[in-house]
């Protein structure tokens, strides 16, 4: 809650005018509690868990001919009855576990120092915490990764997640009720280490789950973030780890790749990728010398 009973209380403790933001930051919260504010991310992440994946399920329905070229493993088709039973099977655990973690953990959120006062940050401060709290999840989330997919690990928690090889927008938060536990520590370490405001805390929550459900989508379009900014691992990457399963022992990044490189654990991916240019440019060759005949792009995905 503000300690400001008005806009003018308020600008004359910040000793300047309120922009926008700040004005509407200050109707909307300085009567409401920060505990109400900090569970606005329960709110928050049905969205996302709810709207997000539903982008994809749509355009499936309705423009699978157009898009099959971007499906990464196009001969898995999941119904539409499929993405419905993974998102009731999430919603359960967003009910049972994620919800009332959202709930008894403010106190720890108070403890760091997430703030809702003004001034609001910058665009500038918020981008920054943003990318600070990327690394640290993404380094952090890579071990715990590797961890679970040790035997122990990967026969009592993590295959749940591993159900879908081809995965699907609604599996990002399908898990184990106790990998959804341990993989709240990375995403709470960056904000630990480097508080900001409530609102870059919503941002990175959201953002996070919209980043998985990307990664988990099973589509590698060409206007995904993977094409633009480097070590970002998207789509294309995690469909790998999925795609060879419980023995996997590659691609364990969450977003950035770095670490796979630096530990070698993408060389897997990085071999696969290789024998597939080596057959796709094989078989261009092959069809250019026989008359043209063609062989399309989901039969070499396929392979």
């Amino acid at each position: 809650m503000l300690p400001y009973a008005t806009i003018h209380d308020a600008e004359a403790a910040i000793n300047r005018s309120l922009t926008t933001a700040e004005t509407l930051w200050f109707n909307y919260s300085a009567n409401k509690s920060d505990y109400f504010l900090y569970c606005h991310n329960i709110l928050f992440l049905f969205l996302v868990f709810t709207l997000v994946p539903l982008f994809y399920v749509f355009i499936e329905l309705l423009f699978s001919n157009y898009i099959i070229d971007y499906k990464i493993q196009p001969k898995v088709n999941n119904s539409f009855a499929d993405n419905i039973s993974c998102y009731l099977d999430v919603m359960r655990m967003f009910i049972l576990v994620v919800g009332p973690l959202q709930l008894v953990s403010y106190p720890s959120i108070k403890m760091i120092g997430i703030r809702t006062s003004l001034p609001l940050p910058s665009l500038m401060e918020i981008v920054s915490q943003l990318f600070v709290y990327f690394l640290v999840e993404d380094f952090t989330n890579y071990w715990i990764h590797r961890f679970l997919h040790g035997k122990w690990g990967y026969e009592n928690i993590h295959k749940v997640h591993h159900e879908y090889t081809a995965p699907i927008g609604y599996a990002a938060p399908y898990a184990h009720w106790a990998e959804v536990l341990i993989l709240g520590i990375p995403s709470f370490l960056g904000p630990a280490m480097v508080p900001g405001h409530m609102i870059t805390f919503w941002l990175w929550i959201a953002l996070r789950q919209i980043e998985a459900i990307e990664t988990h989508s099973g589509y590698d379009f060409p206007w995904t973030l993977t094409k633009f900014i480097p070590f970002y691992g998207g789509a294309d990457y995690h469909d790998y780890h999925h795609y060879v399963g419980g023995q996997s022992q590659s691609n364990f990044a969450s977003v950035f790749t770095y670490c796979d490189y630096i530990y070698g654990t993408d060389k897997g991916y990085r071999y696969q990728k290789k024998v597939l240019r080596q057959l796709k440019d094989g078989l261009k060759s092959d069809g250019k010398q026989n008359g043209g005949s063609h062989v399309s792009v989901q039969d070499i995905k396929s392979e």
